[in-house]
């Protein structure tokens, strides 16, 4: 079987779960972009996010038997990119908790006049809860509706409804020192 852009999604997937393993490098293709913005939410940085979408697609192709043709596979995908990244952000904060010193500085400190926007917007992401931070990314840069977000993250959709605004607020208010309007 021939396997291209132009290929329907079910039919890769069932390519792949009859054992055409290079099949799985289409499903890579279309899916890495947005596994990458679904894991990139959820983690702090741009190497942890690409560690973790690799981390995903490998348990993604071993769990691939596992997956029920009925449902939309790019859901699938994101729930599993999300909890891998969820999983390499314990094994770091458990790496990085071990290493603090007694007295820590202020986390977001005092940036002076001479912040850029997008410094101001990383420090008031860094004060959100991990879940926060990932409902606002995945949201408001990705696109995701809040049916998706609840699907990928594995919440009620109320609950990314909810989290979408308290991290707004959050972030208005740590953006107001600043004078950045952007939520």
């Amino acid at each position: 079987m021939r396997i291209d852009a132009n290929t329907e999604e079910h039919e890769v997937v069932a390519a792949v779960r009859r054992g055409h393993h290079l099949a799985f490098a289409e499903l890579v293709r279309r899916h890495q972009r947005r596994s990458y913005g679904v894991c990139r939410a959820i983690l702090a940085n741009h190497e942890d996010a690409e560690d973790a979408v690799q981390e995903g697609f490998l348990n993604a192709y071993r769990a691939i038997d596992r997956f029920e043709p009925g449902q939309p596979f790019g859901a699938w995908l994101h729930r599993i990119m999300a909890n891998a990244a969820r999983d390499l952000w314990r094994r770091r904060e458990v790496r990085h908790a071990e290493r603090l010193p007694d007295s820590l500085p202020d986390a977001v400190g005092d940036f002076g006049d001479g912040i850029s926007t997008s410094d101001a917007v990383k420090a008031g992401l860094a004060t959100l809860s991990q879940r926060q931070r990932a409902v606002v990314v995945l949201h408001d840069l990705e696109g995701f509706t809040h049916a998706e977000i609840a699907s990928t993250l594995g919440i009620p959709e109320g609950t990314a409804k909810s989290d979408l605004h308290l991290a707004r607020r959050r972030m208005r208010a740590h953006l107001s020192r600043y004078r950045l309007e952007m939520f």
